[in-house]
């Protein structure tokens, strides 16, 4: 019985044990879920063996019980046989031969008596047999519906944990490519286009700059030569206005 009491403390104190909380204290949740799903399987395992021993013990005491029952009213019936014959025999006037079966039905009596009181005095085990058992298959039940709920929480608490890695990924590789980093690969790359940009802007220019200072060679060259010509325009007309007078 103390044995029994034992599985069933057992029982009771893993279906009371509070999940959340023992998370919440330990410093590995995912180690200490694994911890507990086994510990919960061996336990379970352990228990449904004493439970199943228990409730074969009380399957043979009630068999027991129903045979002693069963004996006890076969014997009553054959007092009551036994007590008729020996009426029987002695309204014949055959008091040696009644007296022998009233004797029988004394012996079967007796035997009565015993098988009864053999079914009483099981009858109390057999009642608290019946309770643990009861209490066991609920517990059972209960540390099922826990380990579950173990198993629950451990594949959400990974889940969860999964996700945020994978999380912590993605941010990892959105701050790798940041534009606006001024030591990232981008932003080093944007910055050697606009170097490369500017060169070929100051050569475009100088370019330009060298083309116009050879269009105002040019003009300067158009203009002095412009100056002689009408130089030469103003001489000749100095030497052909005096004739012109004398005429």
């Amino acid at each position: 019985m103390a044995e029994k009491q034992t599985v069933l403390g057992r029982i009771a104190q893993l279906a009371r044990a509070n999940i959340n909380a023992l998370i919440d204290r330990a410093e590995d949740p995912e180690m200490m879920l694994d911890q507990l799903v086994r510990d919960y399987t061996n336990s379970i395992a352990e228990a449904e063996d004493a439970v199943a021993l228990t409730i074969g013990n009380l399957r043979l005491a009630e068999a027991d019980h129903a045979e002693d029952v069963a004996a006890a009213e076969d014997w009553g019936r054959k007092a009551v046989a036994a007590s008729g014959k020996a009426d029987q025999l002695r309204a014949q006037g055959n008091a040696g031969e009644a007296d022998r079966f009233d004797n029988l039905a004394k012996v079967a009596l007796s035997k009565q008596i015993s098988f009864e009181g053999e079914a009483r005095s099981a009858e109390p085990m057999i009642a608290s047999q019946t309770e643990v058992v009861a209490k066991l298959k609920d517990g059972l039940v209960q540390m099922k519906d826990k380990l579950e709920q173990l198993r629950s929480k451990r594949d959400q608490l990974i889940a969860r944990q999964k996700t945020a890695e994978a999380q912590s990924q993605v941010h990892e590789a959105i701050s790798s490519i940041n534009v606006l980093d001024p030591t990232s690969e981008v932003a080093r790359f944007e910055e050697k286009v606009r170097r490369e940009e500017a060169r070929v802007a100051g050569h475009q220019e100088i370019a330009a700059s060298s083309l116009d200072a050879q269009f105002e060679e040019l003009e300067v060259d158009s203009e002095a030569a412009e100056i002689e010509a009408r130089l030469a325009q103003l001489k000749l007309g100095a030497r052909t206005e005096p004739a012109q007078i004398e005429q």
